[in-house]
């Protein structure tokens, strides 16, 4: 792959594999096992598989190193490990790195399931966690210590958009050693360049933008190939997370139109954005690129534009919000985001329901909160939806 071809080309042609028969689109190997030409053959990739050699569907797969090896050129990273969902990647990251012992510092704004692994699995074994406002430096500046071995964020967080600013944390963080781990789903990899910016490692759930089409689960971490190959293989391949091959051939597809369908979402997601600013039904409107959003100067500078999604808090509360919801004719209610389809969420009854009330008004996810996972519809058609929801309301 050419280091100057652009993001566009690179989700195209990025590690593609061809057999001898020369086909056009990506080739689907399903197997789980390989064969060896002799036990001397097999020993050897044993001790140490060669470049394109594989051993076992668990530890590797030829359309699933595709995959990788894409999303890795994409990226900017050395190399990438796909996982079997983005919850798997999350939590490979962290309990393959982390033991007994070590501090880890966390923005609290996070999806439900990364608090969950933050809060109650590595606390149980022992790891300490430290809870920051991830806006507030001086707070990442106080938590970090001598000792601290990781940091992680959202770098645009679910469901309220803060924007953690990652060269100033990174520089924080790699002050006293530590890595910096970030999820980077909202921002994508089309409109972030979290590793350019400081991450050591950046993590995504490719169910998301990155298939785009509501098909398939699937993971990936990316980072330094001795951190990938060192820290993060040993763990995946011995526990079971890895990506099917199916599921990566559909990754493949959904990478070929990555960048028209992100950047055709922003379209829409600024027009909502717009049309919303000020609508008298809403306390607030949260679109990390419109001049409202006080983060809005970090968010060009770090995204240049405001990524596909955006949140509404309606003034009624829930039963307002949830009035709005079944009012959508055009939009559909699920938990899901970055899809093709405009997607809306209720955070405080679904993805953050496990939360205390007092953790979510701390977090901003209030009843009346909606996220908006805007899809690729005609934007007036979006807009229209919208506004004759909040006509009901």
């Amino acid at each position: 792959m050419t280091k100057s071809w652009t993001k566009a080309t690179r989700a195209v042609h990025g590690g593609t594999r061809r057999s001898q028969y020369g086909e056009m689109s990506e080739a689907i190997f399903l197997t789980q096992g390989f064969v060896y030409d002799s036990a001397e053959a097999a020993e050897a990739r044993f001790i140490q598989p060669g470049e394109d050699e594989f051993i076992y569907a668990r530890y590797g797969n030829p359309t699933v190193r595709m995959f990788e090896e894409r999303i890795a050129g994409l990226e900017g990273a050395e190399d990438a490990f796909a996982t079997a969902s983005g919850m798997a990647a999350v939590s490979g990251v962290l309990l393959s790195m982390l033991k007994a012992g070590d501090h880890v510092v966390s923005s609290t704004a996070l999806f439900g399931s990364c608090l969950y692994v933050l809060e109650e699995v590595l606390t149980r074994f022992g790891v300490e966690v430290t809870f920051v406002d991830g806006t507030d430096l001086n707070q990442w500046r106080d938590a970090i210590r001598p000792d601290t071995k990781a940091v992680f964020f959202e770098t645009l967080s679910n469901p309220t958009l803060e924007i953690i600013d990652i060269r100033a944390v990174a520089e924080l963080a790699h002050a006293v050693g530590a890595l910096v781990v970030a999820d980077n789903v909202f921002a994508t990899p089309v409109f972030s360049d979290a590793i350019g910016q400081g991450a050591d490692v950046v993590v995504y759930s490719a169910t998301k933008h990155i298939d785009g089409q509501g098909r398939t689960l699937g993971g990936v971490i990316l980072g330094t190939r001795e951190f990938i190959r060192k820290t993060i293989e040993p763990y995946m391949k011995h526990t079971g997370g890895a990506m099917s091959p199916f599921t990566a051939w559909v990754m493949l597809k959904g990478m070929e139109t990555l960048e028209l369908r992100v950047n055709a979402q922003a379209d829409r997601a600024e027009a909502l954005a717009k049309a919303l600013d000020g609508h008298q039904k809403l306390a607030r409107m949260i679109y990390p690129s419109h001049p409202s959003h006080p983060q809005q100067n970090l968010c060009l500078a770090q995204m240049q534009r405001g990524g596909t999604v955006l949140a509404i808090d309606l003034k009624g509360g829930q039963p307002a919000a949830f009035r709005f919801l079944n009012a959508l004719q055009i939009a559909r209610i699920s938990n899901n985001l970055g899809d093709a389809k405009t997607i809306v969420t209720h955070p405080a009854t679904t993805t953050h329901q496990r939360l205390s009330e007092e953790q979510r008004a701390k977090l901003g996810i209030t009843p009346g909160l909606v996220r908006i996972s805007v899809g690729i519809e005609g934007a007036k058609d979006l807009v229209a939806d919208v506004l004759q929801g909040l006509d009901v309301v």
